[in-house]
């Protein structure tokens, strides 16, 4: 089985880390959703600080690192993406470049949903819990909806010479969606 490394990427609230924690079950790709590298460095830091972005870069990277190198069956990565933004390229072309360099497939998943299906999901348990910084929801969604003016979808296409899967996930769920992208990267399931 090739070991691949699938982005997950949308806007906040989406259904990112639930489409990524589903395909883990299915496929046994691990899940590193982005806020395990956020949530303990804004213990120490605030958001968007130098020392912040250095120390959650770094985190990142070293994951990637170490995954790549590995016998892991690969790792789903989730992500908000600025994509007028050439630091949010310029990342995921470096997290590529790691995964690139020990020949693993590399794909993109895209998910959009409409602003109220992502407010309704922005409280959600499974989300509260595992993103200790989201658990003030008003502060939260005042966040969620100034990040309303970046284009965090595509129009089609994203510019890097990846495979790319566009999913608006509104009316469907994560299981759903996990299987539809097991379907079409021909990714292998593991035995429950």
């Amino acid at each position: 089985m090739a070991k691949r490394f699938i982005v997950i990427f949308g806007p906040p609230a989406v259904g990112k880390m639930a489409v990524g924690a589903e395909l883990e079950r299915l496929t046994g790709l691990r899940l590193f959703h982005n806020h395990m590298a956020i949530e303990p460095v804004l213990r120490f830091f605030p958001f968007g600080s130098p020392p912040f972005v250095r120390l959650v870069d770094e985190f990142r990277r070293r994951v990637f690192e170490e995954v790549a190198a590995s016998d892991l069956p690969g790792l789903s990565f989730t992500f908000v993406w600025n994509l007028d933004g050439d630091g949010d390229r310029r990342f995921l072309e470096e997290a590529c470049a790691i995964f690139s360099a020990q020949d693993v497939e590399i794909a993109f998943v895209e998910l959009k949903a409409d602003l109220a299906t992502r407010l309704r999901r922005n409280r959600s348990p499974e989300r509260l819990d595992e993103k200790r910084s989201k658990r003030d929801v008003v502060k939260s969604e005042e966040n969620l909806m100034m990040l309303e003016r970046y284009r965090m979808n595509t129009e089609g296409s994203i510019p890097l010479p990846h495979r790319h899967l566009i999913f608006d996930n509104t009316h469907l769920s994560p299981r759903e969606v996990a299987e539809t992208i097991a379907d079409a990267l021909a990714l292998e399931r593991i035995a429950f």
